[in-house]
């Protein structure tokens, strides 16, 4: 499943004339490209689908979605072992350490 998911901006630059941006997954870190939210500003947070920001959020929506994600277990599906919290309680559900 491919989701869209609600990160927040860290740093934003210009590439290939392309305007990027470092956004946190709730400890996820991911380049994402900004074209369609081009003036989302540090610090906002954004609706990523395959890459694009494509809409911004406010931070309660924001934590509130991650958080109920995170519960769902979808985050770990999105991202697979980047995500340690998701990594950490499937460990601990299976009965196995890595």
């Amino acid at each position: 499943m491919c989701l869209a998911v609600p990160g927040r901006v860290l740093r934003t630059e210009e590439v290939d004339g392309a305007v990027m941006a470092e956004v946190d997954f709730g400890g996820v870190r991911k380049e994402v490209c900004l074209q369609y939210v081009p003036d989302a500003a540090v610090g906002e947070y954004v609706v990523v689908h395959v890459g694009f920001a494509i809409q911004r959020l406010d931070e309660t929506s924001a934590r509130q979605t991650l958080a109920d994600f995170e519960r769902l277990g979808l985050l770990e599906e999105e991202f697979g072992d980047g995500l340690e919290p998701a990594a950490g309680a499937r460990n601990s559900v299976e009965g196995t350490d890595r």
